[in-house]
């Protein structure tokens, strides 16, 4: 059996790629989906969308990038355009969520992410 720091790194480089493709056909990364719905969850403002997604480092191009195709105005909401955006992307990454997650019960996934997150918790500690 393989350890957990392998499978950690193989999935998140298969979910990284995968998600990319999903998002290629309107020119998208991961981020900015994450970026959108950070904003659509109710974040505002640059330093709210950086905190939500603090692990991923500052998000400051990608927020540029939403304005700049009209989906983020000033006040850091998301616009008729953004919002219309988000909801098509919803669609494709809800089902790249359900093959990703395809033969996995909910109370295994729960469980799952429980662990990681006690693991991370354990680390922070440090």
């Amino acid at each position: 059996m393989k350890p957990l720091g392998f499978w950690f790194a193989h999935l998140h480089q298969a979910l990284e790629t995968s998600l990319e493709e999903v998002l290629a056909a309107e020119t998208l990364t991961r981020r900015h989906w994450q970026v959108l719905d950070t904003i659509d969850g109710g974040a505002r403002g640059q330093t709210e969308v950086d905190q939500a997604l603090s692990p991923f480092g500052e998000q400051q191009e990608v927020v540029a990038d939403l304005r700049t195709r009209g989906w983020i105005d000033d006040e850091g909401d998301l616009t008729a355009q953004g919002h219309e955006a988000h909801a098509r992307l919803k669609t494709e990454v809800g089902r790249f969520r359900s093959r990703a997650t395809e033969g996995i019960s909910e109370d295994d996934y729960r469980t799952t992410v429980g662990v990681l997150e006690r693991m991370a918790a354990n680390l922070a500690r440090e």
